[in-house]
């Protein structure tokens, strides 16, 4: 089966599509998070949406490879979240729900592409999808210590980090202004379980 007959083809144009929509949501977010002086929360976003901007890139990319001629149009027909509003706390929760979403639905592609004869395009969905999950883990965990007031505060003392000039303390709590260059306490390097977990922090 040719790439173009396929309904491979048409998922990848919608997986396209989706990708750039989801960068420029999350670019709200980090937008709505820098404005309220979350620094590093918007770094930590300023990370996803450059993932995101690869995602749309790979899937643009199959679509280009298959063809020899230029593609002056896909049609897709596909619905795409429009819930965001402009409250930081709620974003994050609608953010993590979004990232499932797209995991869900990359699940399928990927069984579509496997059944059609596109391994490689099957492959980069599952690949895909398991990023969409490790998102959708940093989106909740953001979201539910915004929500619980433990963004900056802990049961135990932990080191905190100055993000703008690498000043340490380790308490329950930390500064808020840093001792060392004056930065806010939204600079501080934010302590997320689902980092420590994925790169074996102990």
């Amino acid at each position: 089966m040719k790439l173009r007959e396929s309904r491979t083809y048409e998922n990848l144009a919608r997986s396209y599509a989706s990708e750039c929509q989801a960068r420029t949501r999350y670019e709200f977010i980090e937008y709505g998070a820098r404005y309220n002086g979350y620094k590093n929360i918007a770094d930590i976003i300023d990370e996803i949406i450059y993932q995101e901007f690869n995602h749309a890139r790979m899937f643009y990319t199959f679509i280009q490879d298959g063809e020899d001629e230029q593609i002056d149009n896909i049609s897709i027909v596909a619905g795409f979240p429009f819930r965001e509003k402009w409250d930081l706390c709620e974003n994050l929760r609608l953010a993590a729900e979004d990232e499932s979403n797209e995991a869900n639905i990359y699940a399928e592609f990927a069984e579509t592409a496997r059944e059609e004869g596109f391994p490689e395009i099957a492959k980069l969905f599952e690949d895909v999808m398991q990023v969409e999950l490790y998102h959708k883990q940093i989106f909740n965990e953001l979201h539910t210590q915004m929500r619980e007031g433990t963004l900056y505060k802990k049961d135990k003392p932990v080191t905190w980090i100055c993000g703008d000039c690498g000043y340490m303390a380790t308490d329950t709590e930390p500064w808020d202004e840093c001792p060392l260059c004056k930065a806010k306490r939204g600079s501080i390097k934010l302590i997320l379980e689902a980092q420590k977990i994925r790169f074996n922090i102990k």
